[in-house]
């Protein structure tokens, strides 16, 4: 089978779709089948290209056996609503351009969000003549409105009736929750046509280690009890919430936090850290992915936070797994749903309300006094991590790709 697929966002960018792609796409490369993935220079989240690249009309490499395809686009950082949808319309009308003359595949997939790149591979699928796979990692437009970057009014509903034309015309839609599906049926899609492939670990990188003296070191974390948040610092994560909690337990010589990664949130965050004179809190510049591992190591908690509001409750962070895998306990701080009820059935972890600092500070406070517990909370999320395998995922969304092949021919 010959697949082509639509990402803003591939490695070296280590954000969730860029590593849930790779990760499968890997896995359908080894399984004997063509991937050829459009994507642009990489340059998440600050906007920059990376070094080793170019922001050209077209270059091609390989990458772990995947056909990479980078377009040129206009380049901004992930905050700002201006720079954020040039960026997106350039990569929407560059893919299409350049998938026109792409070796025809057999089924074409675009990722949403960001939304566009789904537009753009809905209009490609229609120029090609071939079946095209929605997969939806977030609602959009919704979670926009939800982080207050947009409000309702007649942009807003302008695309979710696109957001809806996306959906029937795709051949199938994958989303990452039931509770996405439970949404996108109630719109009146047809439930059959929605597959629910979620996230998951990578194993081949994602295992328990010791901590990494030398990181240890770096950031004076020996003897510590090490509070980690890894990952995109944006709009949707409540962040200035988890300093409250920080500054909450300033009584706790022992407790630290490290703050690894870059977004809209960065430079905010950044500064209230330097405004309050957080001593506890460690600031680590966004990393590889091969690095990962290294930062994992340190943790004895790691933290999920999201904003409390509804449509963040059928969310499942897809760095849950990671801990699951890396078997760290997570403190998850969400609104009650999807994310909140997996922690509790497999005991990975424990639950706070969200955007609620006492209750973060408290929960940390008593994992901090507990290390029977939290070696209990460990080991159950080690023992749940098999259940969400990448490996797993990946066959599991092929099979759904290969089906949506069958009825096309």
């Amino acid at each position: 089978m010959n697949v082509l697929f639509i990402s803003d966002n591939f490695p070296p960018e280590s954000n969730a779709p860029a590593s849930r792609l790779h990760e499968h796409a890997r896995h359908w490369v080894r399984a004997g089948h063509r991937v050829t993935v459009l994507t642009g220079a990489p340059n998440f989240p600050e906007g920059k290209v990376y070094p080793g690249y170019e922001n050209r009309w077209h270059q091609t490499e390989s990458v772990d056996g995947i056909r990479v395809v980078r377009v040129k686009t206009y380049m901004a950082a992930n905050e700002g609503f201006v720079g954020r949808t040039l960026d997106h319309l350039s990569f929407m009308g560059m893919s299409v351009a350049a998938g026109a003359f792409e070796r025809r595949p057999d089924v074409l997939v675009a990722t949403s969000p960001q939304f566009f790149a789904a537009v753009g591979g809905a209009g490609l699928g229609v120029l090609r003549r071939v079946p095209f796979v929605l997969e939806v990692r977030d609602l959009w437009p919704a979670s926009i409105v939800a982080v207050g970057a947009m409000r309702d009014g007649p942009i807003i509903d302008a695309l979710h009736r696109l957001e809806l034309a996306l959906y029937r015309q795709a051949a199938a839609v994958i989303v990452v929750t039931e509770s996405f599906r439970a949404d996108i049926v109630a719109r009146g899609i047809a439930r059959e046509k929605i597959h629910v492939v979620p996230n998951g670990a990578d194993s081949s990188w994602c295992a328990p280690r010791p901590r990494d003296q030398s990181f240890a070191d770096e950031y004076e974390l020996d003897g510590k009890f090490v509070v980690g948040y890894f990952g995109t610092h944006g709009m949707a994560h409540g962040l200035e919430r988890v300093l409250d909690a920080a500054e909450l337990l300033s009584d706790e010589p022992a407790v630290a936090f490290i703050f690894a990664g870059a977004g809209a949130e960065r430079a905010q965050l950044e500064a209230s850290v330097a405004r309050r004179r957080l001593g506890n809190v460690r600031l680590v510049p966004r990393q590889p992915k091969q690095r990962m591992p290294v930062l994992w190591s340190a943790c004895d908690v790691t933290l999920i936070p999201l904003r409390a509001d509804p449509v963040f409750a059928g969310v499942i962070p897809s760095k849950l797994f990671e801990a699951m895998a890396h078997g760290v306990p997570s403190v998850i701080s969400v609104p009650e749903g999807e994310a909140t009820a997996l922690v509790r059935e497999t005991g990975a972890g424990v639950v706070v309300p969200p955007e609620d600092p006492a209750a973060l500070a408290a929960a940390i406070r008593e994992l901090l006094r507990s290390p029977e517990r939290l070696g209990e909370l460990g080991a159950r999320a080690l023992a749940a991590a098999p259940r969400f395998s990448r490996r797993h995922q990946a066959e599991r969304m092929l099979a759904v790709l290969e089906r949506v092949v069958r009825c096309s021919t």
